[in-house]
């Protein structure tokens, strides 16, 4: 039985990809299809608790927008590697390593973006990171749909992950953005329970915090609008038609 677990377990490190963590809360997770995240040292404005939602969020920034679950962590900078699930319960405890928590239901989600304005369901995380002066590594970030068992997104750079200094300090200001999350995907059903993931190595402050973060779509500008744009611009043409017109008389 030993030489037959290691077995499979060879066979699904060939066929998954090398960074990849296909093992959650004892299920199998399916790869395939699963889209690169990528992490900048970009600093999105503002205090996050304040205008968005906090889906990892430690217990000294509690999360602002009602009806929103987060999870409500404890950290006094004695654990040194932490992993930690989003949870779709308001306050909600931090489950633990490969402790499944409650996702948040896809449709839920999508109203959310739909209300800031994002109809292509493109969203970015704020990454706040809190140290004494001593860099911590993201090992990962993982966006997983629970009702299917697959990965949607993930940042796993090999090897060993990446360190995150702090560059922004102060809670609720995150330090870097995490790119490549969207809801428009096929293999999202309404109903199913989406879920994010994070490990951290290295952790020697307070609990560092995942803000979800929309990307809103520039206005288009409604019919009367472009009706009076119309107007204008062939009041301009006609207008320097009689000047050219006067020009020639003369």
């Amino acid at each position: 039985m030993k030489k037959l677990i290691l077995a499979a377990t060879a066979l699904l490190a060939l066929a998954a990809p090398a960074s990849a963590d296909v093992i959650l809360g004892g299920q199998l997770w399916t790869t395939g299809g699963a889209s690169t995240l990528s992490l900048t040292p970009t600093v999105p404005g503002g205090n996050q608790p304040l205008n968005q939602p906090c889906i990892i969020c430690g217990a000294n920034q509690p999360q602002q927008l009602a009806n929103f679950g987060y999870t409500n962590f404890q950290n006094n900078g004695g654990t040194d590697s932490i992993a930690f699930f989003s949870t779709a319960v308001i306050g909600g405890g931090n489950p633990g390593a490969d402790t499944v928590g409650i996702g948040y239901d896809g449709s839920f989600l999508r109203q959310y973006l739909l209300s800031q304005n994002d109809p292509a369901f493109n969203f970015t995380i704020g990454f706040d990171v809190n140290d004494t002066g001593t860099p911590q590594t993201l090992e990962s970030f993982w966006f997983l749909n629970l009702t299917q068992h697959t990965v949607l997104a993930a940042f796993s750079p090999e090897p060993g992950g990446v360190l995150v200094p702090s560059q922004n300090n102060g809670t609720g200001f995150p330090d870097y953005t995490l790119s490549g999350f969207s809801l428009d995907r096929g293999d999202i059903a309404p109903g199913d329970q989406i879920i994010f993931f994070a490990r951290i190595t290295g952790a020697n402050d307070g609990p560092d915090s995942f803000f979800l973060q929309a990307t809103p779509t520039a206005a288009v500008p409604e019919l009367s609008t472009w009706a009076m744009m119309i107007v204008g611009f062939l009041g301009v043409g006609g207008l320097a038609m009689r000047r050219r017109a006067t020009f020639r008389v003369a």
